[in-house]
């Protein structure tokens, strides 16, 4: 029987919320933070983010005890391995070796796990995705669930998170396709390319909706959090304005910049199609500046969890990292 499990992923300035029931969505939530609760992809207090989320899963008559949790942010490492063939524990024990040219804190203080990729029986060795989570960055995660009633159940990185949404996509006996998945948000843009299931590379950009809500402060002589409300909700058509079209064509051009040295650095692959994701998949105009100037497919990041009964109404591009990790 298919347990009931919150999905939980924490944006710079959103919350999304995704109960699940094994493959079908129940019920779903995004929420603007509290100004402030998150800097720089921490979260500042987790006294006062477990009782924000206690609070709103009350008002949404959201009732769950058990809670999936994506991690995100600098300090937590993932990386493929290729190590000899050799069993759980010893594997668990090995682990943390493998990133001591990434980590430069002490080992002891990160927890270390693992997702199988494939084994070679040939030779004897096996390829595994390995993570590395600041154990005190777990700890307080599991301080903020058990302060809105939940209990940690499963947690994972993003880029894991996302391996598993495109291991789930694929057709039974299917070639493994090329995927790139552009996370537009707030405070950057990250592009990831895959092949298959198999995550390839990330490229960072600096630039996020951010600058866009500058460009809108500026033009209509608001702060940066009015005009954040402007440009989400499309007010007075801003979207479609000069301040705005000339930084859509901004991000674009960056971006293809950087879509042109990821396709240089991967000769053998063929990225021709873009899954967008973040809150800078809910603005069209972007999205069509994206399409012209890259010359490549935009989908929605949607699609790729449509079979989990995701509804017209739900923000399901925003919602794909929550509906991943409970699967």
């Amino acid at each position: 029987m298919a347990q009931t499990i919150l999905g939980i992923d924490v944006g710079q300035n959103r919350l999304n919320l995704a109960l699940m029931n094994g493959r079908h969505i129940k019920k779903s939530l995004i929420l603007d933070m509290p100004e402030k609760l998150v800097s720089e992809g921490r979260i500042v207090s987790p006294e006062t983010m477990g009782e924000f989320l206690r609070t709103s899963l009350k008002e949404a008559g959201i009732h769950c005890n058990k809670a999936a949790y994506v991690f995100s942010g600098e300090r937590v490492y993932i990386r493929p391995v290729t190590m000899p063939l050799m069993n759980e524990e010893q594997l668990l024990y090995n682990l943390p070796y493998e990133f001591r040219d990434y980590i430069t804190e002490e080992l002891k203080d990160f927890v270390f796990d693992y997702a199988m990729i494939s084994v070679n029986e040939e030779e004897r060795t096996m390829e595994v995705m390995a993570a590395a989570i600041p154990r005190q960055l777990l700890e307080d995660t599991r301080s903020i669930l058990r302060k809105a009633g939940l209990k940690l159940v499963k947690a994972a990185p993003v880029l894991a998170v996302y391996q598993n949404i495109l291991s789930n996509y694929a057709k039974p006996g299917e070639e493994p396709r090329d995927y790139c998945i552009l996370d537009i948000g707030y405070s950057g843009i990250r592009m990831h390319a895959f092949k298959g299931d198999r995550h390839l590379a990330t490229n960072e950009l600096e630039t996020g909706l951010f600058t866009l809500d500058d460009a809108l402060a500026e033009a209509y002589n608001v702060d940066s959090h009015i005009a954040h409300t402007y440009l989400i909700n499309n007010y007075d058509d801003c979207q479609n304005k000069e301040v705005c079209t000339s930084a859509f064509n901004n991000i674009a051009l960056e971006l293809m910049r950087t879509m042109n040295f990821l396709r240089y650095s991967m000769q053998d692959s063929n990225l021709n199609d873009v899954w967008v994701c973040g809150g800078g998949a809910n603005i069209p105009p972007l999205l069509y500046a994206l399409e012209e100037n890259l010359d490549m497919k935009i989908h929605h990041a949607g699609e790729l969890v449509a079979g989990y009964g995701v509804t017209r109404d739900m923000e399901s591009d925003s919602l794909l990292l929550a509906i991943g990790i409970t699967q």
